[in-house]
């Protein structure tokens, strides 16, 4: 158990040497490209190699200097708020319609075919087209997490529903359930899994669709913050920006993920 524990922390350090080696290396080939050490001061705050005194993006996170000017934190909310916000449209009508698709072979042939064609489309090519019937910004990233995350929770509450044995049907029917009694004890307890693994998956896109709607939005958020830091040059904290991208990005996935295991019958029943 210590060996799978050392393992566990040797091994990600050294992935973590060997990738700092490598952005010394493009740091050093690329002119002007930030080294490791000067994005660390960028962050912290500090003096630079190059002498230039700096004050680090995550000193003072929570500043606010004006509506268009704060700090990183405020950048991580508004854009948490717009994730949320889209995400939860999408478990409002995703679960629901879920259920109709799996439940009933009619209403699958009706919609299956228009899934599949609006699965792949890219959220960039939602964009304009959402830009224009919206004319906010904020409705206009809303409702681009919605229409790309809604998929993955559509796709596996019909997969659950799907899942449901065929026994425990023909057992509702005996008992003359009612449709909504169907769905409540017999359908969920099987398919809430299913409908929470979904539900982690369209999290995890709705963060990466803000990113990148953010950076063709403009306002407010972690995604045009990285895009207006690129335009001043400031290529140290488009860095800091990844990485906090991803850093919050898994702390979602972490969090979706507990939560899903929480309401997995399979796995608590293995414990």
């Amino acid at each position: 158990m210590n060996y799978d524990l050392a393992k566990k922390i040797i091994l990600p350090m050294f992935v973590f040497g060997a990738l700092i080696l490598v952005w010394s290396w493009t740091a050093s080939k690329v002119e002007s490209f930030p080294t490791p050490a000067d994005t660390y001061i960028a962050a912290f705050g500090g003096t630079t190699s190059a002498g230039d005194e700096m004050k680090g993006v995550l000193s003072d996170p929570f500043y606010v200097e004006n509506e268009d000017d704060k700090g990183i934190f405020w950048q991580i909310v508004a854009s948490l708020e717009r994730v949320f916000m889209g995400f939860g449209l999408a478990i409002l009508v995703g679960v629901p319609l879920g259920l109709i698709i799996g439940m009933s072979k009619e209403a699958q042939y009706a919609f299956d075919p228009f899934i599949q064609v609006f699965k792949p489309v890219s959220p960039l090519a939602w964009l304009p087209l959402l830009l224009f019937i919206f004319q906010d910004i904020n409705m206009t990233a809303v409702s681009t997490i919605f229409v790309t995350s809604i998929w993955p929770i559509i796709i596996n509450t019909t997969l659950g529903v799907k899942n449901v044995s065929p026994d425990y049907m023909n057992v509702a029917k005996v008992l003359r359930f009612t449709p909504i009694e169907k769905v409540i004890k017999i359908i969920l307890p099987v398919a809430v899994p299913f409908i929470f693994t979904g539900m982690r998956l369209s999290l995890g896109i709705a963060w990466l669709v803000i990113v990148a709607a953010e950076m063709l939005t403009g306002g407010i958020g972690i995604g045009f913050w990285i895009w207006d830091e690129y335009n001043n040059l400031n290529y140290y904290n488009i860095i800091i920006g990844i990485i906090m991208v991803g850093f919050i990005g898994f702390l979602l996935d972490l969090i979706m993920g507990k939560i899903a295991d929480f309401f997995d019958y399979r796995k608590r029943g293995r414990a």
